[in-house]
């Protein structure tokens, strides 16, 4: 397969996908199902009203409340906002969040009484430039010393076998599959290593972003895109540029063509590095994960908020002046708007939504809303009632991926379970479908997707269809921000600050991921109560 005809979905492939193939395609229509866990038109009502060029006119505020502190966003880093500010004594405070429960695209659910993730459902085990998240890790006692060293608990490490690719008819350990590959494959592999290896050696790469400045070698990389960086470099072989661009959409949402080949080699060089097979470290990382993926983390940092949480609140505007903040919402319960009155706001909103709901907005932020793009997300959640019959090669894993296929792959929910008997489960699809098809995501029938799903993966499991009994969708339309060309190098060491309004979000760093989410919130959130400390002394 050519590297174009792995670079991601196109709108056509997004359209056609429901037309594949399905093997026992009449036991559809006995398969349930829906939409679940995000309400995008509530998003949509800061747009202007139909046929008009000017914002939709609210009531009046029906009621005015106050607050020390208000937080508008309830993801990751509106989670790890009110967590710092609560470690630093302040009480007063409150968050507003869009959908019905906190968390963002780190949320859980559970389909049929089994819980499966909504979004993100792993944590890589963090290196000491996330000292922020190792901390929340010691303290929800996922991490600690023993004997000097420190370890995880095993009962969240993600237990063996972690990941599997099924290619030419069987399962292959890994996802890269090299059984039977080439010499001349193998040793563009090795090549890549290499490359990876240097490119560590001459500038560093660490996650969080902000916790080194770009220089030299990171501005070269970042001024192509991935795909012309490995033309470049020679490596054309068909199953290293799959494997590459798999990891491209996995972690960013777009492919080698869309990422810039800073983004590309970042993925690695900041975390495990690249190896080719038999070198030393070539196994993968320990990751956390849980049945409900990250939502497990994230019902964790909300649990604390009690009432301080209102849910189903779209932020309408947000205003500063020399005395404070006010910020409206709209009460989706109630159909009412309200108005939040403090001395101060941590905005952790996407930046194109902070940008519409700030007024006169700062020029960093207008400018970084400019240049971020999103691309849309797709969880397919598939209960079965039995296991599926596995096709030969390696056994069953908790990440299982087909090669060649538009989708993602998907993890099992019962993969963590230490009960050996057989049962029920629900595989968690994820599909990132293409920056240019977030109409077409917002647009479709739940059913595509369930097609869709079922058509990818009915060739290592022919049983699938017959064995479903419920399928859940959740949709992001802007799920991620994607690492273009330029955008690394245009991206500020963080989002600058001022007295009143803080910003924390995963847009900052310029791509989602947990760990730049949690340390940005956690950062704003210590800020906002170092200059409420200052503003509560004595002249």
């Amino acid at each position: 397969m050519s590297a174009g005809s792995a670079a991601g979905l196109t709108r056509r492939a997004v359209l056609g996908a429901a037309a594949l193939p399905l093997l026992g395609c009449d036991a559809r229509t006995r398969i349930d199902g829906g939409f679940t866990g995000t309400h995008f038109e509530r998003g949509h009502l800061l747009r202007p009203a139909e046929g008009s060029a000017q914002a939709r006119n609210w009531p009046p505020p029906a009621v005015t409340r106050r607050a020390q502190v208000v937080i508008a966003g309830g993801g990751v880093a509106g989670l790890a906002a009110a967590r710092a500010l609560r470690q630093r004594g302040i009480e007063d405070f409150v968050m507003l969040e869009l959908e019905d429960s906190a968390g963002g695209n780190s949320r859980g659910g559970a389909v049929s009484g089994i819980a499966c993730p909504l979004g993100a459902h792993y944590l890589p085990v963090p290196g000491d430039d996330a000292r922020e998240v190792q901390e929340l890790l010691e303290e929800l006692g996922l991490r600690q010393r023993v004997a000097g060293r420190w370890t995880y608990d095993e009962r969240h490490l993600c237990h063996s076998p972690q990941e599997r690719v099924y290619f030419e008819g069987e399962w292959q350990e890994g996802l890269l599959p090299l059984h039977g590959a080439s010499e001349g494959t193998l040793a563009q592999v090795r090549r890549f290593a290499r490359l990876v290896e240097e490119a560590s050696k001459a500038a560093s790469f660490v996650i969080p972003v902000s916790k080194a400045a770009p220089v030299h070698a990171h501005r070269s990389l970042d001024a192509i895109n991935f795909e012309a960086w490995l033309d470049r470099e020679g490596l054309t072989d068909a199953r290293l540029r799959w494997y590459l661009d798999y990891c491209c959409r996995d972690d960013y949402g777009a492919g080698l063509p869309t990422v810039s080949a800073w983004a590309g080699i970042h993925y690695f060089a900041s975390r495990h590095g690249f190896h080719a097979p038999g070198e030393e470290g070539a196994e993968r990382d320990a990751v956390l994960t849980w049945p409900e993926g990250n939502g497990w983390l994230a019902q964790r940092l909300a649990a604390p908020l009690g009432e301080r949480l209102r849910a189903g609140r779209v932020v309408l505007r947000i205003a500063q002046d020399r005395h404070g903040v006010e910020i409206d919402a709209f009460d989706t319960a109630t159909q009412a708007v309200e108005r939040w009155q403090a001395p101060q706001a941590i905005v952790a909103l996407p930046v194109f939504v902070a940008a519409r709901v700030v007024q006169a907005p700062p020029a960093f932020l207008t400018q970084a809303a400019a240049r971020t793009r999103h691309a849309p997300w797709v969880v397919t959640n598939l209960h079965l009632r039995e296991p599926l019959t596995d096709r030969r090669g390696a056994a069953p894993s908790w990440d299982n991926v087909v090669y060649g296929g538009a989708g993602l792959g998907y993890v099992d929910a019962r993969h963590q379970s230490l009960n050996p008997a057989p049962g029920p489960t629900v595989l968690t699809c994820y599909c990132a479908p293409g920056m240019g098809t977030r109409a077409d995501v917002l647009r479709l029938p739940w059913t595509h997707w369930r097609d869709r799903a079922i058509a990818e993966l009915v060739a290592p499991h022919p049983d699938l269809a017959a064995k479903t009994t419920r399928v859940e969708v959740t949709r992001y339309g802007h799920a991620m921000a994607v690492p273009i060309p330029g955008s690394r190098m245009a991206a500020p060491a963080g989002p600058p600050q001022d007295a009143r309004l803080r910003y924390a979000h995963s847009d900052w760093a310029g791509y989602s991921i947990f760990e730049e989410a949690f340390t940005l919130g956690h950062l704003a959130g210590h800020g906002a109560a170092a200059f409420d400390k200052r503003a509560a002394a004595p002249a």
